[in-house]
């Protein structure tokens, strides 16, 4: 019997919020049919909630509702699911929550009149396994979560992909950081290890980056042939993805469709 290949398409923090572009979700959807991927892990931060921030001010919160993010992460999905239509054999889904999404937890904690009304259930999840917010999982050896933290403090790890990868031990997938940082060592027994940081999945501007962090990489992941922890890696940029499919330029894309490239 031919042993199976496992190959997993990674999607970073795509922080979806009302207004922001979503042709990328088309694009990834193109993805799973054209490269065919057995797995498919969203790192998480589908959902940005921005209603929710505690870092907004009272300006930046106006005209801004939770019924209105959390509509505008489902519509995303839904966008996504439409371009799968049609495929005789999906992979498997798995979707993390990340700390975005972990804003309606703690809200809904500090004001328990919402019990019932408002929770992580309320998000529009069908057809993904879930999974909580720092959970790691694994498949095939690779573990993944929205990030990884210093179980004494229970913050995120700072640092290179290299020291991150020192501290877990795994070879691990992590989203939250912007940006694409990746690490790689081998064992006495022969074994690779492998630390793959991928966080930004969207094509909008994040205000709070400033002037100075106008483009990081952006886009998804191939894992090829996983096996034990190591694996090949294939970079699908959105500027690759943007040619290949709309034929165009992305910044070219943008600015004729909304009006600001990245």
């Amino acid at each position: 019997m031919e042993k199976l290949l496992i190959k997993i398409l990674v999607i970073p923090d795509t922080q979806v919020k009302q207004g922001v572009p979503l042709d990328h979700f088309k694009w990834i959807a193109k993805c799973i049919k054209e490269y065919k991927p057995t797995h498919v892990v969203h790192l998480g931060d589908h959902w940005d909630m921005p209603s929710l921030s505690s870092y907004s001010s009272k300006k930046e919160l106006q005209n801004k509702t939770v019924l209105q993010d959390i509509r505008a992460g489902d519509d995303a999905m839904a966008l996504f699911w439409k371009h799968l239509k049609g495929v005789r054999k999906l992979p498997e889904f798995h979707l993390l929550h990340g700390n975005h999404e972990d804003r309606i937890r703690r809200y809904c904690d500090d004001n328990i009149v919402l019990d019932e009304f408002l929770s992580l259930e309320t998000l529009n999840t069908e057809g993904w396994i879930v999974h909580p917010f720092k959970e790691v999982f694994g498949i095939a050896g690779v573990h993944f979560t929205h990030y990884y933290y210093n179980a004494y403090t229970g913050r995120a790890y700072g640092g290179s992909a290299e020291s991150i990868l020192k501290n877990i031990g795994i070879s691990g997938v992590m989203g939250h950081r912007q940006g694409k940082f990746v690490a790689a060592r081998s064992t006495p027994t022969g074994d690779v290890h492998r630390m793959l940081i991928v966080g930004s999945g969207y094509l909008h501007k994040e205000g709070y980056l400033g002037p100075q962090a106008k483009e990081s990489w952006r886009g998804v992941v191939m894992l090829n042939d996983v096996e034990g922890g190591d694996y090949d890696m294939m970079e699908l940029s959105y500027r690759y993805l943007c040619r290949k499919y709309e034929k165009k330029e992305l910044n070219k894309f943008l600015v004729e469709k909304y009006g600001y490239g990245i």
